[in-house]
């Protein structure tokens, strides 16, 4: 019993240290012009649109909210895919 209790608190340790590891990290997605940067927490650091997407916006306002939604899309499917790999790092050791 004891030992279970030594494995949890080693993965409880090292979550939180992957889980500030992914702060730390930066995942970038593209879609038309529209650049989205999330941490590993999927928490928003920037959003970088280009002229020429912001020029066709002012024609057409679906293409930059589709082109954002994508963008958004693909930076959090990146960071899941991150976190799920470090996290099977973490249950590999055990």
């Amino acid at each position: 019993m004891f030992d279970k209790a030594k494995d949890l608190y080693k993965i409880q340790k090292e979550a939180r240290k992957i889980k500030s590891d992914l702060k730390k990290t930066h995942i970038e997605a593209e879609s038309e012009g529209v650049t989205v940067t999330i941490n590993g927490e999927q928490e928003v650091q920037k959003v970088e649109i280009t002229d020429e997407a912001l020029q066709k916006a002012q024609e057409n306002k679906k293409d930059l909210e589709g082109s954002l939604e994508k963008a958004f899309n693909k930076a959090i499917k990146k960071s899941q895919e991150i976190g799920a790999e470090r996290m099977k790092e973490i249950m590999g050791d055990m």
